[in-house]
């Protein structure tokens, strides 16, 4: 069978273009997905996350090579394998970003749709926020943004305490401010996950020019001439080819890169390493990976109000009543943006999330009596890693080298130790006084930069931000155009996180999303966007 687009990949960016696409009722649009549906019901309800960490059915559970920086410990990686993604099990925070982070974009494509007046509208395009459409956000878009409907006590207590620290109240870090600590804005409707696959997949579902496959792993793109002309895909036991006018590939950061590779497309050395007949030699493909990795501090507590032993029925039952309490939150509930002393430009370089719980190895184990945790992450990393083939095999994932603190003379170390006092510096604050038990990591009080770097080195792990592996650009390592077509290959392109050309400053879902957005449009040749409630003109 043979389709106008094959999508591959069902999550934050396969969504939208599966939604927008298939608007078209004379193209046929075909998205496939390697994991299941979206129907545990713990992928809806938003505290459910806490649940998730160890389930394969929805997670790829990748593990990073040992890391050197890190005392050559492997880090995990979840991704989402399901529809909708890792936007199906992530914290759902709504960040965007600043307009610098997309103003760099633009300097480094060449191309002005890319620079934070021209992309703004294509943020606003997805958004229903429920506080109503204003010139930072829009109403009337698929995608569900809202206040939490509950919050824990102690979140409000560390908004509290980055005020006293010197820092500002922020009740919006996607209007004209990003810096400041306030609750986060997140991707629900009603109480419940708002996921891609929620908000763009479901509302199309019912087109007879959109079909969806689930458990489909692609296993290589399929060329001839220097042209896409399809897929090669897996079900079950049985392997399939299907052709199509323009393969898309938004398997994510991970999956994409790897895909090309496979198909023929990357380091021409390295493929020939595995017997895989280079068809376009591309050096930047898998390289380039930036992340944000996270230090988290913990903290005992003496009143029995964080989220370790939380009542599951008590908390379950009132959701499913009223779609509130604390199974509607989504557990990294407030944090903030600072703009250290290290920064390197005018944009905050540091961002943490709360968590009322203790919460070490990403809650995969449960430590012992009950705290609260404060994450902190630099931004703006220097480093780079890459990813590359283990073998020709598609099924076995790839080896990640994520290269942390990897750069020259320490520039990432050094922001993460700042990033680590703040965070001591904002939980020693009065309003903790009532709450305050003892340290648990870190365990005592450094005593200089050194036993903080060792701190670092031994607990530091990923924020889930993955970017940078099929970079868009103009220079010889860019695997992308700024219209995000593959370089030298025909009617292939990327739409996901691989191309970003740095991290913005922030999560990455929503980023991912427009990106996703601005795509369908070229694709469909619709120009400026036109859907939901906005200010076109709006911007700093």
């Amino acid at each position: 069978m043979e389709y106008d687009y094959v999508i591959v990949g069902a999550g934050s960016a396969g969504c939208v273009l599966a939604h927008r696409l298939s608007t078209d009722p004379t193209r046929r649009v075909l998205l496939l997905e390697a994991g299941g549906s979206d129907w545990h019901p713990l992928l809806h309800m938003p505290a459910g996350i806490a649940r998730l960490p160890n389930n394969r059915h929805v997670n790829w559970n990748y593990e990073t090579e040992p890391e050197p920086a890190l005392q050559g410990r492997r880090l995990w990686w979840p991704r989402g394998k399901t529809l909708g993604g890792s936007s199906s099990i992530n914290a759902m925070c709504y960040v965007r970003g600043v307009p610098a982070d997309y103003d760099a974009w633009a300097a480094a494509t060449g191309d002005p749709r890319w620079s934070w007046t021209q992309v703004l509208p294509w943020f606003l395009r997805s958004e229903d926020n429920a506080r109503g459409a204003s010139a930072w956000h829009a109403n009337g878009g698929p995608l569900g943004v809202s206040d939490l409907r509950y919050h824990n006590p102690l979140s409000a207590v560390l908004i509290e305490a980055a005020v006293s620290a010197g820092f500002s109240r922020n009740t919006d870090f996607n209007g004209p401010e990003q810096a400041g600590f306030g609750l986060y804005q997140v991707t629900q409707r009603d109480g419940a996950r708002c996921s891609a696959a929620t908000a763009f997949l479901r509302p199309a579902r019912a087109r007879a020019n959109l079909h969806v496959r689930t458990h489909a792993q692609v296993e290589r793109v399929c060329m001839e001439h220097g042209r896409a002309t399809g897929v090669q895909l897996r079900h079950g036991r049985e392997h399939e080819i299907i052709r199509a006018g323009e393969v898309i590939l938004a398997a994510g950061a991970i999956n994409s890169p790897q895909l090309l590779m496979l198909s023929g497309i990357g380091p021409a050395d390295h493929l020939r390493e595995h017997s895989i007949t280079p068809v376009m030699d591309l050096p930047g493909v898998g390289s380039g990976l930036q992340d944000h990795l996270d230090i988290c501090t913990l903290v005992g507590c003496t009143q029995n109000i964080t989220y370790d032993h939380l009542n599951e029925l008590a908390a379950g039952w009132r959701y499913l009543r009223h779609h509130d309490g604390p199974a509607s939150s989504n557990v990294a509930e407030c944090g903030g943006f600072v703009r250290s002393h290290l920064a390197d430009d005018a944009r905050c370089d540091l961002q943490f999330h709360f968590v009322p719980a203790l919460l070490d190895d990403h809650g995969r184990h449960r430590l012992p009596g009950m705290g609260y945790t404060l994450h902190a992450c630099y931004l703006h990393p220097r480093s780079r890693g890459r990813l590359r083939l283990r073998s020709a095999n598609p099924r076995e994932p790839v080896a990640i080298h994520a290269g942390y603190l990897s750069d020259a003379e320490d520039h990432d170390l050094a922001r993460m130790i700042e990033a680590a006092k703040l965070s001591r510096d904002i939980l020693a604050q009065p309003a903790f006084d009532p709450y305050r038990g003892a340290p648990v990591f870190p365990e005592a009080e450094p005593r200089s930069d050194h036993e903080w770097e060792d701190f670092i080195r031994r607990k530091a792990e990923t924020i889930y931000h993955p970017v940078g592996t099929c970079r868009m650009g103009r220079d010889e390592l860019a695997v992308v155009d700024s219209t995000l077509r593959v370089h030298g290959v025909e009617r292939l392109r990327v739409v996901d996180a691989s191309v970003m050309p740095t991290l913005p400053s922030g999560n990455t879902n929503a980023p991912t999303i427009m990106i996703a957005e601005q795509a369908a449009a070229l694709l469909l040749a619709q120009g400026e966007p036109s859907a939901g409630t906005f200010a076109q003109t709006a911007g700093p």
